[in-house]
């Protein structure tokens, strides 16, 4: 292996478990709106939020007029409202992903400087890793909405080298979303490695992961 001095993660879906976050969010608004649901009705519409966010990849905006359109609300319920009550009670429901606190302190008792790249409104980012407990595993933190600059950008990437002092060559990036982690990283010059997760790899990428893993605590064999 190269002369490895830093790793940089993505956060949702990496480090912390976003399908757990969202399901657990969704089950707590339906029960604040859709009181007059039965059961079955309710499952049903906690799967139909589920299918409609796509993992997160939709323009928030577009996602909450759709919702504010189509789902059986008892009384009309604004964007603007659930945009809110989103910002108001989203992070409350975050959980780790497995084996992410573990790996942080592995990486860290070992010396290597670690760093976060992850797309965003910066308010809801940061609520995500102070409510999660990673802050202080980090030499830098780096959220497009604070940035001005979202993954796959490369310039992403260049910025947290540059936050963390080292080079492309001696970073590796770690990440589950084949496009926004593997092939942006690459594109600024770093080996990756690839959490697999919900995303199939798309065959036309023109970058490849260094190593894939399915679980976090893998990276104890490849650092």
């Amino acid at each position: 292996m190269k002369n490895v001095q830093a790793l940089l993660f993505d956060l949702d879906n990496t480090l912390m478990d976003r399908d757990h976050t969202f399901r657990s969010f969704c089950m707590k608004f339906a029960a604040d709106f859709f009181g007059h649901l039965g059961p079955d009705e309710t499952q049903h519409l906690v799967e139909d939020i589920i299918v409609r966010d796509a993992d997160g990849y939709r323009d928030k905006d577009g996602f909450f007029a759709e919702l504010s359109e189509v789902l059986p609300w008892k009384t009309a319920v604004s964007p603007a409202e659930i945009r809110a009550y989103y910002d108001d009670t989203y992070n409350g429901h975050g959980a780790l992903m497995k084996h992410a606190e573990d790996i942080l302190g592995y990486c860290r008792e070992r010396g290597y400087l670690l760093g976060l790249v992850t797309n965003g409104k910066t308010e809801i980012q940061y609520g995500k890793i102070d409510r999660l407990k990673l802050r202080a595993y980090f030499n830098t933190i780096v959220i497009s909405g604070e940035v001005g600059i979202s993954k796959p950008d490369p310039a992403i990437y260049r910025l947290a080298l540059k936050r963390l002092g080292t080079t492309a060559e001696e970073t590796l990036f770690i990440g589950d979303h084949p496009v926004n982690d593997i092939w942006g990283a690459a594109k600024a010059g770093m080996e990756t490695i690839w959490l697999e997760r919900k995303h199939s790899w798309d065959d036309s990428l023109d970058a490849h992961p260094w190593k894939t893993i399915h679980e976090l605590d893998e990276l104890k064999g490849i650092v």
